[in-house]
């Protein structure tokens, strides 16, 4: 089941970011937490498109608000992001997308268009299940799972077929 479609154009990005910010301020009261300015503005950037964007794009985003902003506080606010559930990680990109259903455990499965970047988040206990279970068959015990495959979304297929 498909948690966060692919996005078709035009997209009201600000409506993704509101309801991640509203998310992300019940878990920090839930767990009295403080969901500090800088950390606000770390999630808004991430969820400011539905592709993939690095630390250091992420530190550009800062600089017009908070021109001394380095490194470590960009990493420091993408693992407390992590660490709620609020972001993912892209592995292989080595880069953040926000998660749609922070407060819901789930593995990560992850969908990228290799044209246009756009990332999809999947929640499906079947594929979650078959690494389990193949793992199980080497003698392996999956602790963690993050799934990701490299495609085209609808608009870049449209676009190629065009």
């Amino acid at each position: 089941m498909a948690t966060l479609s692919f996005m078709t154009s035009p997209h009201d990005h600000q409506s993704c970011i509101d309801a991640a910010i509203k998310d992300a301020t019940r878990l920090c009261a839930d767990k009295a937490l403080r969901f500090t300015q800088i950390r606000r503005r770390v999630l808004e950037l991430v969820w400011g498109s539905h592709t993939p964007i690095g630390a250091y794009d992420i530190l550009e985003g800062l600089r017009p608000e908070y021109p001394r902003a380095a490194p470590p506080t960009v990493y420091r606010a993408l693992d407390f992001l992590t660490g709620l559930g609020l972001i993912h990680r892209i592995e292989s990109m080595n880069a953040f997308v926000g998660c749609s259903h922070p407060d819901q455990p789930h593995s990560g499965q992850f969908l990228i268009c290799g044209d246009c970047g756009t990332t999809a988040e999947l929640d499906d206990p079947g594929i979650e299940k078959a690494v389990r279970l193949g793992a199980g068959r080497l003698g392996f015990i999956a602790k963690r799972q993050t799934v990701e495959v490299t495609g085209l979304c609808p608009d870049c297929q449209s676009a190629q077929q065009a």
